[in-house]
C-alpha cells in the first residue's frame, strides 16, 4: 500500500525530498520512469472545443461530481501499469525472437511447444512465440538438430530449402551453396527448389549447387552434438570454414588443390589433432601465427 502511495504521489510530483529519494531507490524505479516518459510523448487529435461547450451548455445541468486527489493518482498509476503489462506482453509474443550460437558455441533450448532445439556454431534461428501450436514455423541460418513434440506441421525455412515433419528428430545444415537434411527418427519431407524427397529413419540428402546426393546414416544422432565434426563428400574449403566457426579461428590456406572431397570426422574439442588429420590428408603443413590464425602451406 505504501508503494502504490508513493507511486501515485510521484506521478503527480508531490513527494517530498526524503520520500522522492526512497521512491528512486526502489528496484521498481528504472521501470517505472520509462514508462512515465513514454506515456508524456503520447499525443491525442486536437479538439473542437466551441462544439463541445456548445453540446455541454444544451445538456441538463447536474451537479459536478467529485474524484478525490487519491483516486486520481490510483487511476493513473492503475493505467501505467496496464501499459506496462501491455508492453511486454507485445515483446514477449508478437516480437521475432532469435536464439544463436557464435563462433566456438553450441546453444541448446526450448521452442513453445517443448520442442528440443540444439543450434550448432555459427548458427542462428528466428521465430515466433504468438499462435505457435497452430503456426510452428522458424527460419535457420547455419545448422541445427531438432527433437520435435507431436503436433501440427512443423516447418523448419532456410535459403535453400524447406524441411517439414509432424513430430520427429532430424538436422539440417545450411552452408553457402550446400543443403544438408538426415532424419533420425519419423520422416522428414524436404523441399529443395522444385523437387521434393521423403526420407525416414536412417537416411539423408545433400544439395549442392543443384546436384542431389543421398545418404545413408548409422548414427542415432548429429556427430557434432558429441564434439565430433563430421563431413561427407565436401571440399577442403568447406572443411576448414567448418574449423574455423567450432574452435573460433581464423585459417589461410595456400594450396592448388581446393576440390578433392573429404569423408570422414574431426574433433571438436582438440584443435591440434584436428589439424594433423588434415594435414596428413592433403599433405600441407599447418602453423600457428597467433593464437587465433592458422595457415595451412604445401609441403
Amino acid at each position: 500500500m505504501k508503494k502504490n502511495r508513493l507511486l501515485a504521489k510521484w506521478l503527480n510530483n508531490d513527494l517530498s525530498q526524503d520520500e522522492l529519494a526512497e521512491f528512486e531507490a526502489s528496484p521498481d524505479f528504472e521501470k517505472y520512469q520509462k514508462i512515465k516518459n513514454y506515456t508524456e510523448h503520447l499525443e491525442i487529435d486536437d479538439l473542437d472545443e466551441n462544439a463541445i461547450l456548445s453540446n455541454i451548455l444544451k445538456q441538463k445541468k447536474e451537479a459536478p461530481k467529485v474524484i478525490p486527489l487519491y483516486k486520481k493518482w490510483v487511476f493513473k498509476a492503475a493505467a501505467i501499469l496496464v501499459l506496462a503489462l501491455g508492453i511486454t506482453f507485445a515483446m514477449k509474443f508478437y516480437v521475432t525472437q532469435t536464439e544463436r550460437a557464435n563462433y566456438g558455441e553450441k546453444t541448446a533450448f526450448s521452442l513453445p511447444d517443448k520442442s528440443e532445439v540444439v543450434l550448432n556454431s555459427g548458427s542462428e534461428i528466428n521465430y515466433k512465440k504468438w499462435n505457435w501450436d497452430n503456426n510452428r514455423r522458424l527460419e535457420l541460418k547455419g545448422e541445427a538438430y531438432f527433437r520435435v513434440s507431436k503436433g501440427r506441421r512443423f516447418e523448419v525455412r532456410t535459403n535453400l530449402g524447406k524441411v517439414s515433419v509432424l513430430g520427429t528428430q532430424f538436422n539440417v545444415k545450411v552452408r553457402k551453396n550446400r543443403f544438408d537434411v538426415v532424419c533420425y527418427e519419423g520422416r522428414v519431407k524436404v523441399n529443395y527448389a522444385n523437387n521434393e524427397i521423403l526420407l525416414t529413419h536412417g537416411q539423408g540428402v545433400s544439395y549442392e549447387n543443384g546436384k542431389q546426393t543421398k545418404m545413408i546414416i548409422n548414427s542415432l544422432k548429429p556427430e557434432w552434438t558429441e564434439d565430433q565434426i563430421c563431413f561427407y563428400k565436401e571440399n577442403i574449403r568447406t572443411l576448414l570454414d567448418e574449423v574455423e566457426r567450432q574452435y573460433n579461428v581464423t585459417i589461410e590456406l595456400n594450396s592448388k588443390d581446393t576440390i578433392s572431397a573429404f569423408t570422414g570426422k574431426l574433433p571438436a574439442k582438440n584443435l591440434d589433432v584436428a589439424l594433423q588429420i588434415i594435414s596428413t590428408t592433403y599433405h600441407l603443413e599447418a602453423k600457428k601465427v597467433s593464437k587465433n590464425k592458422i595457415i595451412f602451406d604445401e609441403k
